[in-house]
């Protein structure tokens, strides 16, 4: 499976609002949580510090280099968000 693939399937398998790509020390993660939680959202989270190259091929598709990397699930086709601070802009 490529890496590109592997993302498609996390992306196609979420089944959650949202969809959190994060690593382990992050506090804008935790912020991220924190708010989709607020706000009674339910979300997936992907550690990539788990998945060799994925997060290369996740800052190649989207053009974000920094965790969190949101994306909305609700819609047909998931809607790349941003981070953090664009997650409370979108919400």
């Amino acid at each position: 499976m490529t890496i590109l693939s592997q993302l498609r399937d996390i992306l196609d398998s979420a089944e959650t609002d949202f969809l959190v790509f994060t690593q382990t020390v992050c506090p804008y993660c935790t912020l991220a949580f924190r708010t989709l939680d607020a706000k009674g959202l339910s979300f997936t989270d992907v550690n990539l510090d788990h998945y060799d190259g994925l997060r290369q091929a996740v800052v190649r598709e989207t053009g974000h280099r920094t965790v969190p990397i949101v994306f909305d699930m609700r819609d047909e086709d998931p809607v790349f968000v941003g981070g953090s601070d664009n997650l409370l802009e979108y919400l």
